[in-house]
């Protein structure tokens, strides 16, 4: 305890005045009165940073359906003095950042559904680099940190937030996504929370943690189990990247579709069990339903859409047995027409996905591990400088067999 003088004894024991008020407010006892409490001030440092050279770019599309690679932020200078990070805040240097069919959407049609490019727009959400700058704040992460970066940018207050499906978040702020910027750059900075942790993994596999969240995420809502007879429609990458979960998770037999036969051909190199079918032009949605069933032994009960093609979920709808499932990962149009009556009579469930929520940990433990190899998805690779013409090598994907095609950058 504390000594008190005699006088301030005395001054305790006597009836609060007004002139014991008028004198306190004059002069107060240290004794009596704690400390304002004081603003937290944070500086940020560069200390420990290593080299940091090049200017940043980044990778644009517009309202026009431009495409062009130009200077971007935050600065080299701020990158170098930590001054644009906030609160929570990390730099990451992105070395490598897969395109995405999103992408490739919002520059030559602008848009998706509601979400419109109305101004100058950076692409890109599948990225992975090293921490070059932190806050004071951030405690879990130090620079040189090799991270994979999950383009989130959530509330955390509203109800799907709140129950942990903040990829409902009401007021979510999707990389990417207009208006916000996406990651196509050399530096960005990001809140720490969402930037995760890879050790010695490649840059070019922790890019691919999102395509691979995508379809864990697939995988969870649709639950998918040992033994599960799947369907899967589109080996574009997202369905390849749903092959390699469904082989890993033992579901058998497993039928995978599209109209590119060379896509076909790579879904049979990295799962030999598959059974491919391709889709021929002019077959009616009830046959091709009817011929991939066949092809699981008539026993199909979940249907796992990956290409969003109105006619593809529409031949997985008759594809699947009684009580079945057709999950829908893939987006599409706004509007379609289904069979409505083949869902009623069947009693077929016809679900939905939205991005994902708590997928990344799980993710970086199967490539960590061995479990899912996605090394054979990568087709092409493009410096970051040449980022147009990776754009034209995936937009073409028919005639350059592109599968995932990644920009790559140096600092």
């Amino acid at each position: 305890m504390s000594r008190v003088s005699p006088a301030v004894r005395s001054l305790l024991r006597q009836p609060c005045s007004s002139q014991w008020r008028k004198a306190s407010a004059v002069r107060p006892s240290p004794i009596l009165m704690k400390p304002a409490r004081q603003p937290v001030r944070y500086l940020a440092t560069p200390a420990a940073m290593p080299s940091v050279g090049k200017e940043n770019i980044g990778v644009y599309c517009n309202p026009a359906h431009d495409l062009w690679v130009k200077e971007s932020g935050p600065s080299v200078e701020e990158v170098k003095s930590g001054q644009a990070l906030k609160e929570g805040e990390v730099t990451i240097a992105i070395k490598s950042t897969g395109i995405c069919g999103s992408d490739v959407h919002f520059w030559r049609h602008g848009r998706i559904g509601p979400m419109i490019v109305e101004h100058d727009h950076i692409l890109g959400h599948e990225s992975a680099g090293e921490i070059v700058a932190v806050h004071p704040s951030v405690k879990t992460l130090k620079i040189g940190d090799r991270v994979a970066v999950e383009p989130s940018q959530i509330c955390g207050k509203c109800e799907p937030c709140l129950t942990g499906r903040y990829n409902g978040c009401l007021e979510m702020r999707f990389m990417s996504t207009p208006p916000v910027d996406g990651l196509l750059r050399r530096y960005v900075n990001h809140s720490a929370v969402w930037c995760h942790k890879i050790g010695d993994m490649s840059y070019e596999d922790g890019a691919m943690l999102e395509p691979l969240s995508v379809s864990l995420a697939g995988m969870a809502r649709a639950q998918i189990a040992l033994g599960d007879p799947v369907l899967i429609c589109g080996a574009g990458p997202i369905g390849l990247m749903t092959l390699l979960c469904c082989s890993a998770a033992g579901a058998e037999p497993i039928v995978i579709t599209d109209i590119d036969q060379g896509r076909l051909d790579v879904a049979k190199e990295i799962c030999p069990r598959v059974k491919t079918y391709k889709v021929q032009p002019g077959v009616s949605m009830e046959d091709a339903g009817a011929h991939m069933s066949k092809l699981a032994g008539g026993a199909l009960t979940t249907a796992l859409e990956c290409s969003g093609v109105e006619s593809s979920i529409n031949a997985a709808i008759y594809s699947v047995k009684f009580g079945g499932k057709v999950f829908v990962i893939g987006v599409g149009k706004p509007d379609m027409q289904i069979p409505f009556m083949r869902l009623s009579t069947q009693e077929i469930d016809l679900q939905f996905q939205y991005r994902y929520a708590n997928t990344w940990p799980r993710a970086i433990r199967l490539v960590q591990s061995g479990v899912v190899d996605m090394k054979r998805l990568v087709t092409h690779r493009f410096s970051l400088e040449n980022a147009v013409q990776a754009f034209e090598t995936s937009a073409a994907s028919a005639k350059t067999g592109a599968i995932k095609v990644l920009i790559q950058s140096e600092v």
